[in-house]
């Protein structure tokens, strides 16, 4: 009995009865997309079972075709009868594949049986409902669109309110005056760095590394004053945004060598800290060193140190001690995007790219669901990706990057992904400026080391319009408010440009009143006011329309 521990008597002779005098077991199973259609490169999984791990084998076999098996059934429990007609059980029909049967009983257990080992009425049955089923109309696959965002007058972290690029702000400049809009300020002293900024309330907060130490410097958002300036840590120059969670007054840094600082937001005092190589075990996938910007979902700060024993970890955000470490091996150090939350499959859980691709990290458990490898360059994965229901759009750079979407979907008590469609690196890619869906487009910055202008419908990859060259050179950031396309080149120009997939529209230009080496920072825009980071400088311009 020891042998089926974990079956009730009724599957136990079920399953032996329908498995005798089936020697050698083999399939090869091939499964379709659950996206409209035969799937790009169908995965195969092939059972030889009886050979190697006879009878009992071939129940754990059946076990494991269970997470590949396409969840179709919708039938009624029926009580199913051996050929012999000595074993029966009650249970619904879940699928059949391959001539197997898959079987689900009130309990939730499921087997696996083979059809020409049941009755003959059974096996009537099994073939009249799948005629039925064939013929059920199909429901239209959900278009990917954007969700609607809150309004808000604040910019609190990386890319924005729901880190997505795109402001709430309206009544902004829909044209530029030659010169640009008015600059209303301009301030120094902010260290060298990469950092954006993220503004909550009075005030503006960034990173700078100023006397050979990264500090978190905050400054006044009506001028630019300082405010005060906490040290963080060693390393080079920082490129991490700081996260502020107003709802605990606390403001979260990370530098380039991996120290993560905690501190109050109203005088920068530091609260807790943490190293991701020392606690963690974290290391990069390349030399430029840690560069995300943590993420506060609840009471949780969830970051990503990269090891094998904590590739993510969810950390109390009052405290700084862990709540759990994502356990993996394999995924090639920590990337160099964000996690951002995700819903797919109606599960929640945390996405990021590492050295080896996107993941995506249950929220309540720090299990990591799935990985999706074949978007990873092996240089840097930087690009945080797009999150819009169970779909997920990521890009990265260089010459083994591209675009793909992702439609995720619950698969036993995880989570699956399915390739939409996959672009090679000529085709699509974003660098490292980021990427916007407005309505049922995306918008970006195309080519390695290149801005080129682009729009994108993310159902099937196609560009609406572009590449283009657009106003500036080199590489883009991007982000989106009231209907336009801020986009700020290499080379220190700003360029609007509408957002619309009717065609590229240039709406204006200027270039930004310094330019400090690789005019990199991502833009933010908050309360009808531009701001631009540019090493140790920060300006800020009016966009209201008059």
């Amino acid at each position: 009995m020891n042998r089926f521990d974990n079956r009730s008597c009724a599957e136990r002779v079920l399953i032996e009865g329908c498995l005798q005098g089936s020697p050698g077991v083999r399939k090869v199973w091939s499964f379709p997309s659950a996206f409209g259609g035969p799937s790009r490169g169908v995965r195969q999984v092939a059972l030889e079972s009886n050979r190697v791990f006879g009878k009992l084998g071939r129940v754990m076999v059946c076990g494991v075709v269970l997470m590949a098996l396409v969840v179709v059934g919708d039938a009624e429990a029926r009580t199913w009868s051996s050929k012999s007609g000595k074993f029966t059980i009650e249970a619904e029909m879940v699928d059949f594949q391959g001539g197997m049967l898959r079987l689900k009983k009130s309990d939730g257990k499921e087997l696996i049986v083979p059809l020409a080992k049941l009755s003959s009425a059974d096996q009537r049955w099994v073939r009249s409902e799948l005629r039925r089923r064939k013929s059920k109309p199909k429901p239209k696959a959900p278009r990917v669109e954007a969700p609607v965002v809150a309004a808000s007058g604040d910019w609190h972290q990386w890319r924005g309110p729901r880190r997505d690029g795109v402001s709430t702000e309206t009544g902004l400049l829909k044209t530029w005056p030659a010169e640009g809009p008015p600059k209303l300020w301009s301030v120094r002293g902010l260290g060298d760095g990469f950092s954006s900024v993220s503004i909550s309330g009075d005030h503006i907060y960034t990173m700078g590394r100023k006397d050979g130490r990264t500090h978190l410097i905050c400054v006044k958002r009506a001028d630019g004053s300082p405010v005060w300036s906490a040290p963080v840590g060693g390393g080079d120059k920082p490129n991490c945004t700081p996260t502020v969670d107003p709802q605990s007054g606390l403001v979260f840094g990370l530098s380039h060598g991996g120290d993560l600082l905690c501190v109050k937001a109203s005088d920068g005092s530091e609260v807790w800290r943490k190293n991701y190589k020392r606690d963690f075990g974290g290391r990069m996938m390349s030399q430029w060193g840690y560069s995300e910007s943590p993420l506060v979902d609840g009471d949780a700060l969830i970051c990503t140190p990269g090891g094998d024993r904590a590739v993510m970890a969810s950390l109390d955000k009052k405290t700084g001690k862990p709540i759990w470490g994502a356990a993996a091996s394999g995924l090639g150090g920590a990337g160099y995007a964000s996690p951002i939350i995700s819903n797919g499959g109606g599960v929640k859980q945390y996405l990021t790219l590492t050295g080896k691709g996107l993941i995506g990290v249950a929220a309540t458990t720090g299990k990591v669901l799935w990985n999706y490898k074949r978007i990873a360059n092996g240089t840097a994965n930087i690009p945080t990706p797009i999150v819009t229901g169970d779909f997920v759009f990521t890009s990265t750079g260089y010459n083994d990057g591209g675009s793909a979407l992702l439609r995720l979907a619950r698969q036993g008590r995880g989570v699956s992904f399915q390739e939409i469609y996959y672009k090679r690196s000529k085709e699509l890619q974003n660098h490292h400026g980021g990427m916007v869906m407005l309505g049922k487009h995306i918008y970006m910055g195309h080519g390695h080391n290149n801005g080129l202008p682009v729009c994108v419908d993310p159902q099937t990859g196609k560009a609406a319009w572009g590449p283009v060259r657009g106003a500036g050179g080199n590489s883009a950031a991007l982000v989106a408010a009231d209907g336009h396309l801020y986009f700020r080149y290499e080379n220190g120009i700003m360029a609007l440009v509408e957002a619309s997939p009717s065609g590229y529209k240039l709406k204006g230009k200027f270039r930004i009143a310094s330019v400090n080496g690789k005019s990199w920072p991502h833009p933010v825009i908050a309360d009808k006011k531009l701001y631009l980071r540019d090493q140790d400088e920060l300006h800020c311009y009016n966009l209201a329309a008059e």
